[in-house]
C-alpha cells in the first residue's frame, strides 16, 4: 500500500488558468483533486490547462476524476486541456474509446495552442495546497 500524496497549485491569469498537479492521482486522492477543481471554479475564468508534469502516476480512478472535472468545467464554459501526461503508458484520457480532452506535450505547447505567452503575466493570482514545493504562493 502506498501513501497517498497529491498536491496542486492553481494560477489564475487574465487569459486562462493553470492547475499544476503533483504526486499520485488515484482513488485515494481523487477527492482532493475535486477540491482543487472547486477552487478553480471559484477563483478563475476562462480555459484551464491541467499541467501534469509533476504527476508521478494516475490510475483509472484518477483519469475518471479528470473526465468528471472536464465536464464540470465545461458547464461553466471553461474547456480543460492537459499538458505533460504521466509517462505510465496511458496515451490520453478517453471517453467511450475517443480522446476528448486536448493533450499537449508540455505546458509551453499548451500555452502556445491557446495563443498565450509563457512569460509570467503581471496580473496573476496563485493558490496551492499544503505540501506544494513552492512556498511563495498562499496555502489553501
Amino acid at each position: 500500500m502506498h501513501t497517498a500524496t497529491f498536491h496542486w497549485n492553481y494560477t489564475a491569469r487574465d487569459d486562462l488558468g493553470i492547475l499544476a498537479l503533483a504526486g499520485r492521482l488515484d482513488d485515494t486522492t481523487a477527492e482532493r483533486f475535486t477540491g482543487a477543481v472547486n477552487w478553480v471554479l471559484a477563483h478563475g475564468t476562462g480555459p484551464v490547462i491541467a499541467d501534469l508534469a509533476a504527476l508521478d502516476t494516475w490510475s483509472h480512478a484518477g483519469q475518471a476524476a479528470i473526465v468528471k472535472a472536464a465536464r464540470r468545467l465545461a458547464t461553466q464554459g471553461r474547456p480543460l486541456e492537459l499538458s505533460a501526461i504521466p509517462a505510465d503508458g496511458t496515451a490520453a484520457v478517453i471517453y467511450n474509446g475517443t480522446p476528448f480532452i486536448p493533450v499537449h506535450l508540455d505546458l509551453t505547447a499548451a500555452l502556445a495552442a491557446r495563443g498565450a505567452s509563457c512569460d509570467e503575466p503581471a496580473n496573476r493570482r496563485q493558490w496551492r495546497s499544503s505540501g506544494w514545493a513552492d512556498r511563495s504562493s498562499p496555502t489553501v
